[in-house]
């Protein structure tokens, strides 16, 4: 295993952290207990780390940040679209998306 190898591996594992919270949101139209700024600032460090692996021709950082671009760009437009439910109380919100209290 070389050095790209490496890197393409931890780039894989830390842009799969993103998939998570997009699906739950996804599934459950419910974006209330996610900050906007988190996303936000992570699409602005993403973008800046994606702009210098171009510069320096480095795969694994254009692949893994190019990934994660992708997951936390779609996660601030969920929290713009989702954004009338997040005025359910949780109780309401659970008993009108047959979500279970565990699947939050």
């Amino acid at each position: 295993m070389n050095i790209t190898h490496l890197g393409l591996i931890a780039g894989a594992i830390t842009s799969a952290a993103g998939i998570p919270q997009v699906v739950r949101a996804y599934r459950t139209k419910q974006v209330r207990d996610i900050s906007i700024w988190q996303p936000v600032l992570l699409t602005v460090g993403m973008s800046l780390w994606l702009i210098y692996g171009i510069a320096i021709n480095d795969i694994p950082l254009i692949a893994a940040n190019a990934f994660s671009l992708i997951c936390y760009s779609v996660l601030i437009v969920m929290k713009y679209i989702y954004k009338e439910g997040d005025n359910y109380r949780a109780s309401d919100y659970i008993a009108c998306n047959n979500v279970t209290k565990e699947e939050l």
